[in-house]
């Protein structure tokens, strides 16, 4: 049997995968990472380390998480950490309303139908813009889109691991741009709020903070994915002889197209009725000047979002049947919730860990001299940020879970950032890039095993190296395309989202 000498890079990947296999999981790493911060604090309390707070001027002592009034902080303080938590509530409560959506069906039904009737000329660039949008259903999205776009570029005559690649670059390399405020919205802003509230409690990151640039996201990465599948993807797999692939037939919910329609008539209703509410003199939604930025409305958009989710669900619901009483939508919001479980769990680590390094007031020494390290080797422009989307893409071969990422890079970069005059917003935007477009091609993400056996179904032969060479340009592309397109941002002027520009 001949031996296949691995390339260089194929020896990088075994070796960041053994190494990010002998990580803990997520909320391990925080318990570790807590432990050392409170060790962290002791050694510096020994040296009576300071920081004088840039926005007070108050010479702030670093403290003893070991100390009396340390462990008494722990002990007071864990309960409040945990249920105070920013992105706590704000993610649970929008996901009672998509939650209901999915499991009624109405997710599933609107992105099958959305592919399998769109042309065959624009079937790649729908593949990829449905993929990205699929996001709304979280995680579900990339068990579904990529194995219904291998299937259909099978029924029209093309490769199917095009289409299942293409798939997959939208769910999984796009998954932090969207038309819509989402649930990854909703979670980074929390932990951006509590990370900026280190130097200035009156900072709030909103989940509508990057919305504009999310937006202007998905049709730039719609057209770079549909043209790497194209022009780079096809042309190397060249025509698809496998063996016919029969897919399981997808049961079809009875009333299905009817119920669509009457969630789209029902959502375009409440919205009519949100927008006149608005624009009315003296809106209770707008500002005393009559605008929205800032507003009661953008304040209370998590709301606003839930109860639109939960009537479009509940008119498709209603139509094919899934909905037979009242008690069927809190028994199917309840199943959503028990699906948070794993979140929930982790969110207890995140909240103590971000709770702690706050009280102790390393936060604040980290920011401090960091900025002023950054300031000394004149390292402060859009190089910097460029420098941080790097470091993060890097970090995602490490540790997968944006959010677990997020809690450990916010209360560090957030505060340093600020002290150099960038938005947290902004910051929130380079983190978000790097590490979505990078999902797909890092060994330890979750769904890797289940895209190859997708892949192999059309494929018997392919492998990990199969998988990373389909999945490489589309990181590639996209990576440069956001840098491209937060610089255009950054050097025009365009607001990131309502009221956000890079500077503070």
């Amino acid at each position: 049997m001949k031996n296949t000498k691995k390339s260089l890079f194929e020896k990088f990947l075994d070796v960041v995968e053994k190494f990010g296999n002998k990580l803990p999981d997520p909320f391990m790493l925080f318990v570790i990472l807590t432990v050392l911060m409170v060790i962290t604090s002791y050694i510096f309390s020994l040296f009576n380390t300071s920081v004088v707070h840039p926005g007070t001027g108050e010479a702030l002592q670093i403290k003893n998480l070991l100390s009396s009034e340390g462990l008494q902080f722990i002990l007071t303080s864990m309960i409040e950490n945990f249920t105070g938590f920013a992105p706590l509530g704000v993610v649970l409560v929008m996901m009672l309303g998509i939650g209901l959506a999915e499991k009624v069906g109405m997710l599933d039904y609107a992105i099958r139908k959305t592919i399998l009737n769109s042309p065959s000329y624009m079937v790649t660039y729908t593949v990829v813009f449905i993929g990205i949008l699929g996001n709304l259903a979280s995680d579900a999205a990339v068990v579904l889109i990529p194995p219904l776009a291998a299937m259909v570029f099978y029924k029209i005559g093309r490769h199917p691991l095009a289409g299942l690649a293409a798939g997959f670059a939208g769910a999984g390399a796009g998954f932090t741009a969207n038309l819509f405020i989402a649930g990854t919205d909703a979670l980074l802003a929390g932990i951006s709020t509590e990370a900026a509230a280190i130097l200035d409690e009156s900072i709030v990151v909103t989940p509508v903070d990057n919305w504009y640039f999310n937006i202007v996201s998905v049709f730039v990465l719609t057209i770079v994915g549909g043209l790497v599948t194209t022009k780079f993807i096809e042309p190397r797999l060249g025509e698809y002889k496998g063996d016919a692939v029969e897919e399981e037939e997808h049961e079809e919910l009875p009333n299905a197209n009817k119920g669509f329609r009457n969630a789209v008539i029902s959502g375009l209703i409440y919205i009519a009725i949100v927008a006149i509410t608005i624009f009315i003199p003296s809106s209770p939604l707008t500002n005393e000047d009559g605008g929205i930025v800032p507003s009661p409305f953008l304040s209370g958009i998590i709301p606003i979002i839930l109860l639109f989710f939960i009537i479009v669900a509940v008119a498709f619901g209603v139509t094919v049947g899934k909905i037979k009483s009242s008690k069927d939508v809190s028994e199917y919001m309840a199943e959503s919730m028990k699906d948070m479980s794993s979140y929930i769990v982790l969110v207890f680590a995140i909240a103590q860990f971000i709770a702690f390094f706050n009280w102790s007031n390393l936060g604040t020494w980290v920011a401090v001299n960091g900025a002023e390290f950054l300031k000394d080797i004149n390292f402060t422009g859009i190089g910097l940020i460029l420098g941080y989307i790097i470091f993060t893409a890097l970090m995602n071969f490490l540790i997968t879970s944006g959010s677990a990422k997020w809690a450990i890079e916010a209360p560090i970069f957030i505060p340093m950032f600020m002290q150099l005059g960038y938005h947290p917003a902004f910051t929130q935007v380079a983190y978000r890039i790097a590490d979505s477009s990078t999902n797909i091609v890092t060994p330890l993400f979750p769904y890797m095993v289940i895209i190859l056996a997708f892949m192999q179904k059309y494929d018997k032969k392919a492998s990990i190296g199969t998988y990373i060479s389909l999945m490489l340009p589309y990181t590639i592309t996209f990576l440069i395309a956001w840098i491209i397109l937060i610089f255009v941002f950054f050097y025009t002027g365009i607001p990131f989202g309502p009221g956000v520009h890079p500077f503070l």
